[in-house]
């Protein structure tokens, strides 16, 4: 991440040269025949007042996110061996020292694939230990953090070369991501999301978490894990309500920017949340893609065009906060009634009718998208989610978006904008009459009442 004012206002510009493992600033274009430049700049001032140093240091981010089978037959290199380049897994593989890897599992995943998991790091000659913790929206705080650290201390890694691995949802990977990120001031770590939410959303971005003073994912950092491996199979242990969670997250992509991936979630959606986005028996291997691998790879797809350029969020206009406007206050006032995608869409369907209201979606826009939405058997409106609750809710988006609302709205079927300005009063009560009038009697989805 670079500074963009790099103006001569700044005072004269030193380039840093490195030579016999010793740095020096020089003026003016590199001109080292041997040693190695870097890409920060240092720039010096001098006043009556005294002299300025500004340092402009990039700092660049390389991670893969890789869909893999069968993640956890020994066979498969890539829970292993998948974070690393070319050169870097020929180091790793020649070296006589035996592989060493700590890993945090969600308790409910561990109680599922826990003895798959010992397996595989016994049949690859791992060292490791694998730490079981029940890792849910109400205990994501530091102190589970701080139950990390103490044992990955206890443990012992090399912080460059023994990733963390997080495998479960997404505050398993939020938990863990934060851990790795304070640990000797930053140690990699592997993504392994086990839920549809994580798998489309939590495992792509940079972002890691926890809860803090009554307010959702307060305390964090912004450090990209060296990997995310995707394995669906995963989802075949899931309750229905799960996928459908995941579901939301993948409408809002859709909503947002993918018209092609909203009409196959409006065609498919129901069939694919009950197959649990399997593969389809149907599909002859890569000759044909099916409509659950195209849903998912659309949906990581259109998230990482919308992060990777903004990765420390210095941009707050983002696509990707629609729905989570209203959502983060509901989510964290009802907890543990509503999952994250489930209060996200019901933020999203309040949205689509403040849309509506101001003339941005058709009628028939507002409801093809509304029943969509219950054909994923995703809520689409809450008695907790009251009008005091969303003023309330914009008020603070306001106050903490440097003066400007910053709300993503739909314009069409797969196509928004961010409108800057505080929505009308009218426009928002007079929706919020109409949401509840139409879609208050609809009741909670089949999936809704699925644990």
């Amino acid at each position: 991440m670079t500074s963009s004012n790099t103006s001569s206002s700044r005072g004269t510009e030193f380039d840093l040269i490195q030579v016999n493992g010793t740095w020096r600033r020089q003026t003016g274009p590199c001109q080292a025949k041997e040693g190695k430049s870097s890409d920060a700049k240092i720039y010096e001032n001098k006043s009556d007042q005294g002299v300025s140093w500004t340092v402009v240091s990039p700092i660049v981010f390389t991670y893969r996110v890789i869909q893999s089978k069968d993640l956890l037959d020994p066979r498969n290199d890539t829970l292993l061996w998948g974070h690393l380049g070319d050169e870097e897994l020929k180091g790793a593989i020649s070296s006589c020292k035996p592989p060493k890897r700590f890993i945090v599992i969600d308790k409910t995943v561990h109680e599922l694939y826990g003895s798959k998991v010992s397996r595989y790091f016994d049949d690859r000659g791992v060292i490791y230990k694998i730490l079981p913790l029940p890792t849910t929206e109400e205990n994501k705080s530091m102190e589970l953090v701080t139950k990390i650290l103490e044992e990955v201390h206890q443990f012992g890694i090399d912080r460059r070369s023994e990733p963390l691995i997080a495998l479960g949802g997404g505050v398993c990977l939020d938990v863990v991501g934060l851990a790795a990120s304070l640990y000797r001031r930053r140690t990699p770590y592997i993504r392994v999301p086990t839920t549809l939410l994580s798998y489309v959303d939590a495992s792509v971005g940079a972002k890691t978490g926890v809860n803090f003073a009554g307010g959702k994912n307060k305390l964090g950092s912004y450090v990209p894990p060296v990997a995310t491996f995707l394995d669906s199979s995963f989802f075949q242990t899931l309750p229905l309500r799960q996928i459908s969670n995941g579901l939301a997250e993948m409408l809002k992509m859709a909503l947002m920017k993918h018209r092609g991936l909203f009409e196959l979630l409006e065609v498919n959606g129901r069939k694919l949340l009950h197959a649990k986005l399997q593969p389809s028996e149907t599909c002859s291997g890569s000759e044909q893609e099916d409509s659950a691998a195209a849903s998912m790879r659309i949906a990581i797809e259109t998230m990482l065009e919308e992060l990777a350029p903004n990765l420390w969020e210095d941009d707050l206009d983002r696509l990707v906060d629609f729905g989570h406007l209203i959502s983060p206050e509901l989510e964290m006032r009802v907890l543990p009634a509503l999952l994250h995608g489930e209060a996200v869409n019901i933020d999203m369907a309040f949205m689509v009718y403040v849309a509506h209201q101001k003339g941005l979606l058709e009628t028939d826009e507002k409801e093809r998208i509304i029943q969509c939405m219950l054909g994923l058997e995703l809520p689409v409106w809450h008695q907790d989610c009251s009008l005091a609750l969303v003023q309330k809710s914009l008020r603070e988006r306001l106050k903490h978006s440097a003066g400007s609302l910053r709300m993503p709205l739909p314009t069409g079927l797969g196509r928004a904008e961010i409108f800057h300005d505080m929505i009308e009063d009218d426009v928002i009560c007079q929706a919020f009459q109409k949401w509840t009038e139409e879609l208050s009697t609809l009741g909670a989805p089949p999936a809704l009442g699925e644990q």
